[in-house]
């Protein structure tokens, strides 16, 4: 009788596919936007501007910027991806109460719609992990769950 290896689960595969896609679009965003804040790359405004169109001390735009930045790394290859997850949520966090709220849902106004979604992508990742297509397979185990 054919009977599928105890660690297979019916369509876990397409599950992993779907993770996979989910943190590459993620990924491409996140990788953006910390390239244009972190670097100033792409016409970004690179950290300290970044940081005074925040009213911030210069060291927020760095950390916001390497938060992108190393989120989307970790996105895309699935290493460490609980905590570019993490650090995805924070972020989005402050986009949606620091920027976007005052401009209410619709992305076209500057609401947000956008910053709610990635979000919502992050927190799924942070909750089922990269899932079985990704470089952290190869990672042991402890370094795997993170």
């Amino acid at each position: 009788m054919n009977s599928l290896p105890s660690t297979t689960i019916p369509g876990s595969n397409r599950i992993d596919a779907a993770l996979l896609v989910l943190r590459i679009a993620s990924a491409m965003v996140f990788l953006y936007h910390g390239s244009a804040i972190l670097f100033g790359a792409f016409g970004g405004p690179g950290p300290e501007k970044f940081a005074a169109f925040m009213h911030a001390p210069a060291a927020v735009g760095y950390l916001v910027g390497l938060a992108q930045f190393a989120g989307g790394l970790a996105m895309l290859t699935g290493v460490l991806i609980r905590i570019g997850a993490l650090c995805i949520i924070v972020v989005m966090l402050g986009a949606i109460f620091l920027v976007h709220l005052p401009h209410g849902f619709d992305v076209t106004k500057g609401g947000i719609e956008y910053a709610l979604t990635e979000l919502l992508i992050a927190l799924a990742l942070l909750l089922s992990g990269a899932g079985r297509y990704s470089v952290s397979a190869g990672l042991p185990g402890g370094l795997r769950k993170l």
